[in-house]
């Protein structure tokens, strides 16, 4: 088994957990990462979808960066592909923009998040919404089928997001788009603080640099690239104070150093 294959199977078994477990427990982080500190009773990650028209509260497991449904620009009558479906909550936000004239596809890597997804759907009675066992890198879906791709914090978690990318490319519809939301780096966190880091929130444990990411977008021939949000992730100052110094507290308080959530959007040509 190499790399790749080792961390998707550990990423299949986390997200298999985390479909068992309530929205109150996974809001420890995007990655319902609890360990070492279960007294954190606050959301360091996601964002509130209660407001959203369409949102179903048993498909919100509190496991995003971000609202990228809010930034996709979705139509009624498009087909939109969700990348990391989870248990469905942006896809039931996108179905209730597509209207019944609209599709909405979720795919996703594991069985037990596909299996919740596909029963809030039937629970509900929506129609228009499929969901696909699925890699992103290698996706179930033909070419050129989506007006609209969307992602909440998935990408990072994908070894190889050059592929991701390239397969998010090639399902797009010419003139589509996508709106995806997820977790990057800026500057350079010490090895001890970045684990740590990644304890606390999970999330970030394949985060690339910021720069890196955009390049990646653009290499595979996305245009009109935008970043529509842009939040610093907070750590705690009782992790950071394990590594950094007082005066060393103030100067990353104030740098643009760490960890952040960010919402792009892209075209295909």
């Amino acid at each position: 088994m190499n790399s790749e294959q080792k961390i998707k199977k550990m990423v299949k078994e986390k997200y298999g957990t985390i479909a068992q477990q309530t929205k109150k427990y996974n809001q420890i982080s995007c990655c319902g990462s609890r360990r070492g500190y279960s007294n954190v009773e606050f959301s360091i990650t996601s964002e509130d979808y209660t407001k959203l028209p369409g949102y179903v509260p048993d498909a919100d497991l509190a496991l995003g960066c971000g609202l990228p449904t809010k930034y996709a620009r979705i139509k009624r009558g498009n087909t939109v592909v969700d990348l990391g479906s989870g248990a469905g909550n942006d896809c039931f936000i996108a179905r209730s923009i597509t209207g019944d004239t609209g599709r909405v596809i979720g795919i996703d890597m594991t069985e037990a998040m596909t299996a919740k997804a596909k029963t809030n759907a039937s629970k509900y009675g929506f129609k228009n919404v499929e969901f696909r066992l699925g890699d992103i890198d290698n996706m179930p879906i033909e070419n050129n089928t989506a007006d609209v791709v969307v992602s909440n914090c998935v990408m990072n978690l994908v070894p190889n997001k050059k592929k991701a990318f390239s397969e998010t490319f090639r399902i797009m519809k010419s003139g589509g788009h996508f709106s995806i939301s997820d977790i990057v780096l800026k500057g350079e966190l010490t090895d001890e603080l970045r684990k740590e880091a990644a304890l606390y929130a999970g999330c970030i444990s394949g985060a690339v640099q910021k720069e890196e990411y955009l390049q990646i977008i653009r290499d595979t021939g996305f245009i009109k690239i935008t970043v529509k949000k842009e939040r610093k992730i907070d750590i705690p100052n009782y992790i950071l104070a394990k590594f950094l110094t007082i005066d060393q507290l103030r100067e990353y308080d104030k740098s643009h150093v760490g960890i952040f959530s960010i919402t792009i959007n892209a075209e295909k040509p």
